[in-house]
C-alpha cells in the first residue's frame, strides 16, 4: 500500500515538473525568418541592411534574399545607414558607424528581432550566383555596440570554410578550414553553433570547423558577403539553447 502511494506522489511530482519545464521547451522552438510577404526589389522586413546591397529576389517562384555585388563600390554602405544604426544600437549609433565604414568591403544585414545570440544554432540555405572575386556566404555573429563581429563563411570560388574576426577595423582569419566542397549555381546549407565560447561550422550537414573563443559569444546575429558577391540566402533559422 505504501508502494503504491509512493508511486501516486511520484507521478504526480513528474506531471507538476513536466508542466513547469514544458513551457520553456516551447520557448526554444526555432524560428525561421522567411521572405514570403516581402516585395521583390525592396530591402527585407526582418533584417537590416548595414552594409552592400540587399534585396529580395524571385528565384523559381520563391522569394529569397539576395545580396547583389555585381553593383558594389568599395566604402559604400548601404541607404539610410544612419538611421538603420540608431535603429539596431541607439545613442551609440555613432560609435557603431565608425566601424561600419571601417568594413565598408564586407556587406552584411542584420536580423532585427534577435538582440543578443549566446547560445544555439544559426542555419542558412545558400547558393552563389556570381563573383569574380568572391562569392562568400557567411553567418554573422557576436556584433557588438562598437561594430565588432564573428562571422563563419563558406566560399563558392575558393572552397573552404573561415572564421573570421573583425575587431577595431581589422580583419583576421581565426581558423582555416581548406577542401570544404561549394559549387556555384547549387543550393547548399551553412549552419553555425555556438556553446559560450565553443564555435562549429557546418557546411551540407558535416562539421569542418570547431574553435573556442577567448570568452562567450554574446550579441546580434545576422548575414555577410564579400565584395562583388551575388548570393542567395533562404531559410534563415535561429534554435536557441537552453
Amino acid at each position: 500500500m505504501q508502494i503504491g502511494k509512493s508511486l501516486r506522489a511520484l507521478s504526480i511530482a513528474v506531471c507538476g515538473f513536466a508542466a513547469l519545464v514544458l513551457p520553456v521547451v516551447a520557448a526554444q522552438q526555432p524560428m525561421k525568418i522567411e521572405f514570403s510577404n516581402d516585395t521583390v526589389g525592396a530591402e527585407p522586413q526582418s533584417f537590416v541592411s548595414v552594409v552592400g546591397i540587399w534585396r529580395i529576389d524571385n528565384e523559381g517562384g520563391n522569394k529569397v534574399l539576395a545580396v547583389d555585388g555585381r553593383q558594389w563600390k568599395e566604402g559604400q554602405a548601404s541607404a539610410g545607414i544612419a538611421e538603420k544604426a540608431r535603429a539596431l544600437y541607439g545613442e551609440r549609433y555613432a560609435e557603431f558607424l565608425d566601424r561600419v565604414q571601417a568594413y565598408a568591403y564586407y556587406p552584411y544585414t542584420v536580423a532585427q528581432d534577435v538582440q543578443d545570440f549566446r547560445n544555439g544554432e544559426i542555419t542558412v540555405r545558400f547558393e552563389g550566383i556570381s563573383g569574380r572575386i568572391d562569392q562568400g556566404a557567411g553567418i554573422l555573429f557576436n556584433l557588438k555596440p562598437n561594430g565588432d563581429y564573428l562571422t563563419v563563411r563558406a566560399n563558392c570560388l575558393e572552397n573552404n570554410l573561415v572564421l573570421w574576426k573583425f575587431e577595431k577595423g581589422k580583419r583576421s582569419s581565426v581558423k582555416w578550414i581548406r577542401d570544404t566542397p561549394t559549387a556555384s549555381k547549387q543550393w547548399h546549407e551553412l549552419k553555425v553553433r555556438i556553446a559560450g565560447a565553443t564555435v562549429e561550422g557546418y557546411l551540407d550537414g558535416k562539421r569542418y570547423l570547431e574553435h573556442t573563443l577567448p570568452e562567450p559569444v554574446s550579441g546580434r546575429i545576422g548575414l555577410w558577403s564579400k565584395a562583388d558577391s551575388h548570393v542567395y540566402f533562404d531559410d534563415f533559422t535561429v534554435t536557441l539553447a537552453d
